[in-house]
């Protein structure tokens, strides 16, 4: 069976076999984290501890976070929340942008305003729904139907939505270059 890949993927395949996909089926990812907070005192109590933590990823900063001010962690580090609406949002980003380029809609711009809603479902506590609201700037105005339908398929395309047991909505705008130039 000979898969369709991208012109770009021909050319690095030299050797007669054939590819049938091009993207490894498991990625392997590790990261150190450490509570940092026990620096400060142990968990005597629950309001007496701290909620600081570092991950470290080898060769990337490290990132220092805490709880979500509501369960008394510091308002002003990234909380676990924070980073998995970060993530499906980056996720989402990367699968639109690859779609587009795969099939030529040239984007010039991207932002999201994406949200998170934290509730009680079946008895625990979890998120229950992200609302990515991606604002897309294409180059040519014909491209802006295009560009506005990929975004289900980025969504299919997402690591992340698709590990995710609750549901991610989107409400794209896009708008070309040309018309918001003054």
């Amino acid at each position: 069976m000979n898969i369709p890949m991208e012109p770009d993927l021909r050319r690095l395949v030299s050797s007669p076999v054939k590819i049938k996909c091009p993207m490894a089926h498991e990625h392997f990812f590790k990261a150190n984290l450490s509570w940092t907070g026990a620096e400060q005192g142990p968990t005597e109590t629950y309001q007496s501890y701290s909620r600081e933590f570092s991950v470290v990823i080898e060769g990337k900063p490290t990132l220092t976070g805490s709880a979500a001010s509501p369960f008394l962690g510091d308002a002003a580090l990234h909380n676990p929340e924070d980073l998995l609406l970060a993530a499906v949002s980056a996720c989402h980003l990367l699968s639109y942008l690859a779609i587009a380029a795969r099939r030529g809609i040239v984007v010039t711009s991207y932002s999201d305003e994406a949200t998170a809603t934290m509730a009680i479902k079946d008895g625990k506590m979890r998120l229950v729904e992200a609302t990515l609201r991606p604002r897309v700037t294409v180059a040519s105005p014909d491209d802006i139907e295009r560009a506005t339908a990929i975004h289900h398929q980025a969504n299919q395309e997402c690591f992340i939505a698709n590990s995710l047991n609750f549901p991610v909505s989107h409400i794209p705008t896009v708008t070309c270059e040309s018309y918001i130039k003054e």
